[in-house]
């Protein structure tokens, strides 16, 4: 860097100074997002005691100003996969920032979008090629496009209670009536039960489906098929001409304990997959929907197609360079292995509570991937007080373990879903047993607390009376 352009940066810097606007109006938070933003979204977190100031964070932990630590059993949704401010990503993104590459040209092929395809097709080794875009939702659309252009067909089957992004395209595959209502008309698509085979075959006699997308894992309640559903689903759709797309946005990239969860069933092949959020290191939004070859070269059929499907950041140089340096600690650190041995250790030490505590109805999911579901209790004054709650609003039995959980002990998690009663877990792959002996010891406490009529009830009527008023 010649003096003249240290200088001009000095002179720049000078006119914007990030940390003296925190330090002058970061105490506005709220108020700023009361007035510009989602209004709801504050009103939402004063309700259940989420307001917290955080000043900080690493790893799998946030720090607020007195030094007090908060463990992320949340992980952003599943964007943090490598927890906060890696110390590799961190790095990557100074360098290709430092490096000043000539990036998004529009006319030029630069050399770390191919290493990232390179690299991540490298774990999908049946799939041949990639298209980068800035979201899971994007890869959705992405993937959606092409079914339908490369079959020539209209329509694309979904499981109940999918979800698969907000914007249109995707929204018209999403399984939640409460994330549909109101934004009709969308895509001509469909939904079948989620494991029922004979449905799908019911919709692919039709002959006018291009695909059936869907979650390994459901992110909503963490429900998984049956065994042998994908591969048995894989050869009805290929019988009919019809496509596999396999949406990875959260499952994807060791969250289940291998580095896609379709993996887990032996044999299965999506003609599409959808990744995202743990891919970008947590700073750069990116997606990226993979698929095979004649499928690309279909949709790329000729120059004058070369743009049909694009996007204006796809590819950008700091996304790409955040992807390869996740793909390279989950190399290095070997974050799936460890994923493995701590979502067991997590998963078996919460279901050994369930013959302990009369609400706690299940514990499943893969690797660090757990959805933990309470159920109706069996005793009379628990029954009361669960059907007070259920009265008012399903899902607030939930919610009341997780306000807890984060007020007294300084750990963030949150309900898989409306109107469910079940708590999801998808913290930082990263975590260890120290974490999982945190989390257990702080759960159990909270189950001791419901169970014995604690002061968790008092807030229970809060949230009731809440759910009364808005309805």
């Amino acid at each position: 860097m010649t003096t003249a352009e240290s200088a001009s940066e000095s002179s720049q810097a000078g006119e914007f100074d990030l940390g003296r606007l925190l330090a002058e109006r970061g105490a506005e938070r709220y108020e700023l997002h009361i007035r510009y933003l989602n209004h709801q979204l504050p009103r939402m977190l004063h309700t259940i005691g989420f307001d917290k100031v955080y000043e900080r964070a690493e790893g799998a932990y946030f720090y607020d100003a007195d030094g007090n630590d908060y463990l992320d059993m949340l992980a952003g949704f599943g964007v943090m996969g490598l927890g906060r401010h890696h110390p590799v990503v961190r790095k990557a993104l100074h360098d290709v920032l430092d490096a000043r590459l000539a990036d998004l040209t529009r006319f030029d092929c630069q050399p770390l979008p191919g290493l990232l395809a390179e690299k991540l097709l490298a774990h999908s080794p049946h799939l041949d090629r990639a298209f980068f875009g800035n979201s899971g939702t994007e890869a959705v659309e992405g993937a959606l496009k092409f079914a339908r252009f490369v079959t020539g067909r209209p329509r694309v089957l979904y499981c109940a209670h999918a979800f698969h992004g907000l914007t249109t395209g995707a929204l018209s595959v999403n399984g939640e009536s409460g994330f549909r209502d109101g934004f009709a008309p969308l895509l001509p698509d469909t939904a079948v039960p989620l494991g029922d085979l004979d449905a799908l075959e019911r919709e692919l006699r039709k002959g006018d489906v291009a695909a059936l997308i869907i979650e390994p894992i459901q992110g909503k309640g963490v429900l998984e098929p049956p065994p042998g559903y994908l591969l048995a689903a894989q050869e009805l759709l290929h019988r009919h001409k019809a496509l596999l797309i396999a949406d990875e946005v959260q499952t994807g990239l060791g969250r289940t304990g291998d580095f896609y969860a379709y993996q887990h069933e032996e044999g299965v092949e999506p003609d599409l997959v959808c990744v995202a959020k743990a891919l970008s290191g947590g700073y750069v939004p990116v997606g990226a929907t993979l698929g095979k070859d004649w499928i690309f070269k279909k949709v790329y059929s000729s120059m004058d197609r070369v743009l049909v499907h694009s996007a204006s950041f796809g590819s950008n140089a700091q996304a790409m360079a955040a992807g390869l340096a996740v793909l390279s600690v989950m190399e290095n650190e070997q974050i799936v292995a460890g994923v493995r041995t701590t979502g067991e250790l997590l998963r078996s030490r919460l279901a050994a509570l369930t013959d302990k505590y009369e609400m706690l109805a299940d514990v499943r999911g893969r690797g660090l991937m757990i959805g933990i579901e309470f159920g109706r209790p069996k005793s009379l004054k628990l029954r009361s007080r669960w059907a007070m709650l259920q009265a008012a609003r399903k899902g607030l039995f939930a919610q009341m373990v997780v306000v807890p959980l984060l007020q007294k002990h300084r750990i963030l998690t949150q309900v898989s879903g409306d109107h469910m009663e079940v708590i999801k877990l998808i913290p930082p792959l990263i975590i260890g047993e120290r974490e999982v002996d945190r989390f257990v010891d702080a759960f159990t406490a909270v189950m001791d607390d419901a169970h014995d009529g604690g002061l968790m009830w008092d807030f229970g009527k809060t949230l009731v009376k809440q759910a009364v008023a808005n309805r």
